[in-house]
C-alpha cells in the first residue's frame, strides 16, 4: 500500500492563523482549524493552529508523516498598505536629481534617508562612472538604520556596482542590503529603486514569520522542508524569500486564489478574499491565474515583482469604523481589534465601556483601545522617540482605554507612530462588532459589542442610542460593508473602476433603481467568495449583483489550502542586442557578452536561460522540473537571418513540485 503524503498549509492573516492539512494523493483537505494571530510572537499563533488542526484527525498524525508545511502571509501585504516597516536608507547609484525624484521613496518616505554616489553602466553595460567608494562610506555611516535598498543606473546590463556597494555596507554595517537586480531584470532604474526599498523595509518582518514556524515546527517534532507562497502564487523555500520578501507582498490573495481554485475546481472566476484586514480580488482564466507581468500593485506603489493581478483594497471584518464630516459613516483603511474579540480575552473591557457610556462628555475616543501586540515579549523593538517611549511605557499586554493614555494631540501622534511601528495595538468598533450585534457573527460572545455600538450612536447622533437604534447603527455597518464589496467586486469585473458612478452605487448599495430606472450589473463570470467574514455580507453581496456566489467547501482556509497545494516556478530572461556592426551584445543576470554571430548569442541565450531556470527552481526546493522556452525576436527591416537581429527576448520557465520528505 502506497503510503499516504499530508502537507500542511498555514496562512498568517490580521486576525487569524488559518492551517488546513491536505492528503495530496486523495486530493481532500482532512482537517482545518484557526487561531487568533499573536504578532508580538507568531509562533505562538502559528502553533496553536497547526496543533488544532493535527488535533481534529480522526486517527491522529504523526510527525514523521508531514512531509512538507508551506506559509502564505499577509504581512507584506498589510505592511505596505498600513504603511509599516524599518527604518532604510537607500543608496542610488549613478542617478541624477530627476531620476532620484522619479523614483517616489522621498515623496512616500518622508525622511527617508538617501545618499546619490557616483557611478553606475551605460546601456551597453560599460561602466559610465568608478563607483565612489569612499562617499559610499562615509554616507552610510551617517544613516541610523536597520536595512539598506541599493539601486544602481543600468545595473540590470551590468550589476557590479550594486554587488560591490552591498560588500562595502556588509563590511561597515553587518546589516542586510537588497539590490534592485535581484527583484527584477526591468531597465527603469526609478521604479526598481522603489520596490528595492520596499522589500528593504519587509526583511525584518518576513524573517520573524519564518523563524516563528521554524519554532513552531521544532516544538511539535516536524522536520520537513518550509516553503513560503509568493505573490504569483509559486513556492519558494523559506531561506531564499527571507531576503526577497517583496515577493511575498500579495502571497495571502495569490494563496487564496490557488487554494479556491483546488477547491471549487471551476477554471474561469473572480475570487474575492475577505480577511480582517483587507479584501483581496484576482481572476482565474482558463485554469490560470492572471498575472500583472508590469509589477504588483499595491497600498497606491507599483512595484516590479511579478504577482498576480489583484486588486486590494483596505476592507475586512476588522476594519475600524470612525464618524467622518456630516455624520457619514467609513469603514477603513486601518485594521484595529474588534471590541468583541477584545473582551473574550480580558472581560474587564466591558467595565471599561460602561465606564465610557457614564461619562456624560462624550468624545471620539470613547470605546477605544491600546494594548501590546498579542503574544508581544520584550525582544520587540524599534527605533523610538522620547516621546513615543513615554506613551509605550504606559501601555501593556492588557487593553488600556486611548482617553487615559494620548491624552493630548502630540501624545496621540506618538500613538500613532507606535502602530505603525508594530510596537502597539489599537481596538475599536469594527464590522465584525456590527455582525455579533445583529447575531449575523458569534465568534467572541459577550455584550460588550453592543456597548460599543451605544457609544458610536452616541457620539454620531449626540445622545444615547437606544436598542432600535443601536440595532439600525450596526445594520448601516453592515450595510455599508456589502456596498463597498458589491463595489469592488464590479471593478473586478469592468477591469477598472468607475469611481463614485451613480449607476454602479445604485446597484452595489442594493437600492437596484436609477430615478424611474431600474438598473442592474452582474459579473459574467462566478464569484467565488473565501475568507472567513464572507458568509456575513457575500450573500447579500451576490443578491445585489444578481450573480452566482460560491462558498467552496473549507472557504474559511483557502489561503492555508493554496499554500499546501501551489508549485515552483521560476523564470530567467536573457536579451540579445544587435547594432548592425555585425555585434550582438548577450544581457542576463551575470553581465554582458559580446558575440559576432546573432545566431551564436541566440543559442547561447537559450542554453544559459534553460540552466539558470533549471538552477534557480531547484535553489528553490523543486524536484523533477520541467522547462518551457519562449524566444521573440525582431529584426532589421532587410535581414534574411538572425545576423539581421536587432532585438530578442530568450525567456525560460522552469516549474516543479516541491521535493517533499519521506
Amino acid at each position: 500500500m502506497t503510503k499516504k503524503t499530508y502537507l500542511i498549509g498555514v496562512d498568517t492573516g490580521g486576525t487569524y492563523t488559518d492551517a488546513a492539512v491536505i492528503e495530496a494523493q486523495g486530493h481532500k483537505v482532512v482537517a482545518s482549524a484557526k487561531s487568533i494571530t499573536t504578532k508580538g510572537d507568531l509562533s505562538i499563533g502559528v502553533t496553536g493552529a497547526i496543533t488544532a488542526a493535527v488535533a481534529k484527525l480522526p486517527e491522529g498524525l504523526k510527525p514523521e508523516d508531514i512531509s512538507l508545511v508551506s506559509v502564505s502571509t499577509t504581512l507584506a501585504t498589510n505592511a505596505v498598505v498600513e504603511g509599516h516597516g524599518s527604518a532604510v536608507g537607500v543608496i542610488l547609484i549613478g542617478f541624477d536629481q530627476a531620476m532620484a525624484e522619479r523614483t517616489g521613496i522621498a515623496k512616500a518616505f518622508p525622511g527617508m534617508p538617501i545618499a546619490m554616489i557616483s557611478g553606475g553602466h551605460d546601456h551597453n553595460g560599460e561602466e559610465a562612472k568608478p563607483l565612489d567608494a569612499a562617499g559610499l562610506a562615509s554616507a552610510i555611516a551617517g544613516m541610523p538604520v536597520d536595512a539598506f535598498a541599493i539601486a544602481s543606473a543600468f545595473a540590470v546590463r551590468n550589476p557590479a556596482h550594486e554587488a560591490r556597494a552591498r560588500d562595502i555596507i556588509a563590511k561597515a554595517t553587518g546589516k542586510p542590503a537588497t539590490l534592485s537586480t535581484e527583484l527584477t531584470s526591468a531597465l527603469d532604474a526609478p521604479r526598481r529603486a522603489l520596490t528595492a526599498v520596499l522589500n528593504a523595509r519587509l526583511i525584518s518582518r518576513v524573517s520573524m514569520l519564518i523563524e516563528a514556524v521554524r519554532r513552531s515546527m521544532r516544538g511539535l517534532g516536524i522536520d520537513c522542508p518550509l516553503m513560503i507562497v509568493k505573490g504569483d502564487g509559486t513556492l519558494a523555500l523559506a531561506e531564499r524569500v527571507a531576503l526577497r520578501p517583496i515577493e511575498t507582498v500579495l502571497s495571502g490573495p495569490a494563496a487564496s486564489l490557488v487554494g479556491a481554485s483546488w477547491l471549487c475546481g471551476k477554471a474561469d472566476f473572480i475570487m474575492s478574499d475577505m480577511g480582517g484586514t483587507t479584501t483581496d480580488l484576482g481572476i482565474l482564466a482558463g485554469g490560470r491565474p492572471q498575472v500583472a507581468e508590469q509589477g504588483a500593485e499595491v497600498g497606491g506603489w507599483r512595484t516590479m515583482v511579478k504577482a498576480i493581478d489583484v486588486k486590494t483594497i483596505g476592507l475586512g471584518g476588522d476594519s475600524e469604523i470612525a464618524i467622518g464630516l456630516n455624520g457619514r459613516l467609513e469603514v477603513g483603511p486601518q485594521r484595529v481589534a474588534p471590541i468583541s474579540l477584545l473582551a473574550s480575552r480580558y472581560p474587564e473591557v466591558v467595565a471599561m465601556l460602561e465606564a465610557d457610556l457614564a461619562d456624560t462628555e462624550g468624545g471620539s475616543l470613547h470605546g477605544k483601545f491600546v494594548l501590546k501586540p498579542f503574544g508581544a515579549n520584550a525582544a520587540l523593538t524599534a527605533e523610538v522617540s522620547p516621546r513615543e517611549a513615554e506613551i509605550l511605557a504606559l501601555v501593556d499586554e492588557r487593553p488600556k482605554p486611548i482617553r487615559k493614555i494620548a491624552v493630548s494631540s502630540a501624545a496621540q501622534r506618538a500613538l500613532a507612530a507606535l502602530k505603525r511601528k508594530g510596537l502597539v495595538q489599537t481596538g475599536g468598533f469594527t464590522p465584525s462588532d456590527a455582525a455579533h450585534v445583529l447575531g449575523l457573527q458569534d465568534n467572541w460572545p459577550g455584550p460588550a459589542a453592543a456597548l460599543a455600538a451605544k457609544l458610536m450612536v452616541r457620539f454620531r447622533d449626540m445622545k444615547l442610542g437606544d436598542a432600535a437604534r443601536v440595532e439600525a447603527f450596526c445594520r448601516e455597518v453592515w450595510s455599508e460593508t456589502v456596498r463597498r464589496t458589491a463595489r469592488v467586486i464590479l471593478d473586478t469585473a469592468f477591469g477598472k473602476s468607475f469611481g463614485d458612478h451613480e449607476l454602479v452605487d445604485a446597484v452595489s448599495s442594493g437600492r437596484g433603481a436609477l430615478g424611474l430606472a431600474k438598473v442592474s450589473l452582474s459579473p459574467a463570470v462566478p464569484v467565488v467568495a473565501v475568507g472567513g467574514p464572507v458568509r456575513v455580507y457575500y450573500e447579500e453581496a451576490g443578491r445585489r449583483l444578481g450573480c452566482e456566489m460560491i462558498f467552496p467547501p473549507f472557504f474559511d482556509v483557502a489561503n492555508a489550502v493554496g499554500a499546501a497545494t501551489g508549485v515552483i516556478a521560476q523564470t530567467v530572461t536573457f536579451t540579445v542586442d544587435g547594432d548592425g556592426s555585425g555585434l550582438f551584445r548577450l544581457h542576463g543576470p551575470a553581465g554582458t557578452e559580446v558575440f559576432t554571430s546573432g545566431a551564436a548569442a541566440l543559442a547561447a541565450a537559450e542554453e544559459r536561460a534553460r540552466a539558470g531556470a533549471l538552477e534557480a527552481v531547484r535553489q528553490l526546493g523543486a524536484q523533477a522540473p520541467e522547462v518551457r522556452l519562449s524566444v521573440s525576436k525582431h529584426h532589421l527591416p532587410d535581414a534574411v537571418d538572425d545576423n539581421g537581429l536587432l532585438e530578442a527576448v530568450v525567456k525560460a520557465e522552469a516549474l516543479g513540485r516541491p521535493e517533499t520528505r519521506g
